[in-house]
């Protein structure tokens, strides 16, 4: 449904991308800008490889968990769809793959959005690494719509504010759009970087950190972390929804 698909996948990077990158450098409050214009555009290059990760979750949970949300709910829309003549998981596979794909084009319409919106004295500096990105791609697609169908299992109509309120939101803030993981180093209690620990269960920080590895030359978590960790989270989430969808039309 473009009509849906279209505003939920284009408002959102396009806001982050207008505030951060036009309307803070031309007002002179661009993050960064203590170091001037160079400063900005090293911003504006570890904001946008993180836009690029958040657009993927949040097409992840918002086409694949609401509209399960809906389904399992009061339209109960879910009950024609599993009587195909297939395994009940297909149903969930096909949902899961769904979203996966729409979380690969929110992040492509991130790029151009980008080339576009930004002050004139911002650079985004990328640097593509090809096989990085390859691997990025499906790895966080996969997780993220996963991460989808485990929300959307888990949750009633009744609790999707929360879902947003208490899960995703922190999420989003938690998961290095705006940063990258190495630079909280400096938040420490006794020593010790305990921010730049706590995030590490955050599945985004994983999803930001590797595309900032595979399309900036900004520093970022070492690539044998985010692979393994991403492998773990996809096959995680997948389990527990296919779980979970199982036990919904079951029950």
């Amino acid at each position: 449904n473009l009509k849906e698909f279209l505003p939920r996948t284009i408002l959102q990077p396009f806001l982050l991308v207008f505030v951060f990158l036009y309307v803070f450098p031309t007002i002179g409050q661009g993050i960064g800008s203590g170091r001037g214009a160079a400063g900005e555009s090293a911003f504006a290059t570890v904001l946008i490889a993180g836009v690029v990760g958040l657009s993927i979750m949040f097409q992840g949970i918002q086409a694949v968990a609401l509209p399960m949300v809906q389904e399992f709910g009061y339209t109960r829309e879910i009950e024609d769809r599993v009587m195909a003549p297939l395994p009940v998981s297909f149903v969930a596979i096909e949902k899961i793959a769904s979203g996966a794909l729409q979380g690969l084009l929110a992040a492509l319409i991130v790029f151009p959005i980008a080339w576009v919106v930004h002050s004139k004295d911002i650079h985004v500096h990328l640097s593509v690494h090809w096989l990085q990105l390859l691997i990025m791609i499906p790895l966080a697609c996969i997780m993220c719509s996963s991460l989808g169908m485990t929300f959307g299992t888990r949750f009633d109509p009744r609790t999707v504010p929360m879902l947003f309120g208490v899960i995703v939101i922190p999420m989003t803030f938690l998961g290095g759009t705006y940063y990258a993981w190495t630079a909280l180093s400096p938040v420490k209690i006794a020593g010790w970087s305990w921010l730049q620990t706590l995030v590490l269960v955050n599945p985004l920080i994983y999803v930001t950190e590797g595309f900032r590895a595979a399309l900036t030359p900004a520093h970022h978590m070492h690539l044998y972390v985010i692979y393994p960790v991403l492998l773990g989270f996809s096959a995680l989430f997948l389990w527990q929804g296919l779980k979970g969808f199982r036990r919904r039309v079951l029950s």
